[in-house]
Formats: structure tokens, C-alpha cells, sequence
């Protein structure tokens, strides 16, 4: 029998993940942690879960890194045609009905949960959740990955409506946050991608930039009182 190491070393890489979009004011921000695992070892503690589709729309992934990454190849290669073909940036709508259909058609074999978000100027800031099985859903904000669980109550009660980019931007770094916090398959560093009519923005935050909650703060040395 083999050790029991070699069975979860070789096991496929999973971005058991926090991966979210929000729409604001303007046109929206997607976040993501940044640790990928191989069974319960740690592969990559800084990787990229966000992904460029066209100029104006980019991808979130989770669940098997292998099964997201090639959607998001074949996503990216027709989006191409279609702009060589029509002479314009395809819509967020296009796109994400793209990735829909790719994980609709195989959703016996995929294993990944994405969100699609981006700004065109049909409809302006867009985000749409296409979660395991393929529904293409157009949502305010979306959140998918292990670490979300954590998050639906937290954000149904911090979300509001015409948020400004930097509340907006504020709301997805303490989400994450949060999720890292709370999930062990989730951590690392946040990364950020604002999409809105004057093009894209990465933003990066390191580890130990983020916010803490209150079990992850050293505790206060004891006072010593003399008698």
C-alpha cells in the first residue's frame, strides 16, 4: 500500500477557494483568495484565481483549477473570433453565456464553479454567477467556492445598492478577509481587478495587510499585579 502522503500529494489541484464580484456605482470589482491546494497540502500559496477574458471582462474560478483554466482557454479563443469578427469587444452577457454553455454541455465532467463580470456600454457594470451544473444567473453580487458559505449572511446584510468604488472595493477585501479567516482551503493573499468605462485595475493585498477578527489576534499578555 502506498503512503499515505503520495495519496494526497497526488491528488488533482483544487482552488478550494473565496472568489466574489460586486457590482457598484460605475462598473465592478472582482476579488479572490490565492491558495491552491493538492488534497490538504498547500501548492500555491499566491495564485491567480482572477483571469482576463477580453479587455472588459474577466473571469473568477473555483473548484478544480484544471477544469477552470480550460474553460477560461476555450472562453478566451471564441470571445477572440468573435471580436476579429464583429470589429468590437464582445458584451459581459456574451461571454457569459459562453462560459455557461461550456459548463452546461459538460457538466458531467466539470468540476468548477466561475463568475463573469466586466463593464460594456450596453449595460454598464455586470456580474453573472454560473455555479456546478451550468445556470447562468445575473446577480448584484455573487460568491462561490468553500469559503462563500461563509459570506451569504454577511453580505446579504452588508451589500447595499450604488455603492461607490471604494465602498465597494472595501466590501470585497473584508469579505475574503472573513472567508480566510473562517475556512481552512482558503487563504493567503486578496487580489483585486476593477472593471468600469475607463478600463481595468489590479490591486494586490498581501497577508498580513488584512483586516483580523478576533481569534486571529494575539492575545494581551496578562498584567502582573504585585502584592
Amino acid at each position: 500500500m502506498e503512503p499515505m502522503a503520495c495519496q494526497w500529494t497526488d491528488a488533482p489541484h483544487s482552488m478550494g477557494t473565496t472568489i466574489m464580484a460586486v457590482e457598484y456605482n460605475g462598473g465592478v470589482i472582482l476579488g479572490a483568495d490565492s491558495r491552491t491546494t493538492t488534497g490538504v497540502y498547500v501548492a500555491n500559496r499566491a495564485s491567480d484565481k482572477i483571469t482576463e477574458l477580453t479587455d472588459n471582462v474577466y473571469l473568477c474560478r473555483s473548484g478544480s483549477a484544471a477544469d477552470s483554466q480550460v474553460v477560461s482557454d476555450y472562453v478566451r479563443y471564441f470571445l477572440n473570433q468573435h471580436t476579429i469578427l464583429l470589429g468590437r469587444l464582445a458584451t459581459v452577457k456574451t461571454a457569459s453565456t459562453l462560459v455557461k454553455e461550456l459548463s452546461y454541455q459538460n457538466k458531467s465532467f466539470l468540476e468548477t464553479g466561475l463568475i463573469v463580470a466586466g463593464w460594456d456600454k450596453y449595460e454598464g457594470g455586470s456580474v453573472y454567477g454560473i455555479p456546478l451544473g451550468g445556470t447562468l444567473l445575473r446577480l448584484p453580487f455573487a460568491t462561490g467556492g468553500s469559503g462563500s458559505s461563509y459570506l451569504y449572511g454577511f453580505l446579504d446584510q452588508a451589500w447595499k445598492s450604488n455603492m461607490t468604488q471604494e465602498e465597494a472595493e472595501a466590501l470585497v477585501v473584508k469579505s475574503i478577509s472573513l472567508a480566510i479567516a473562517r475556512d481552512g482551503a482558503s487563504g493567503g493573499v486578496v487580489r483585486t481587478v476593477t472593471i468600469n468605462e475607463e478600463g481595468v485595475q489590479r490591486k494586490f493585498y498581501a497577508g498580513d495587510k488584512l483586516p483580523l477578527f478576533h481569534e486571529e489576534i494575539a492575545p494581551r499578555p496578562t498584567p502582573i499585579h504585585a502584592n
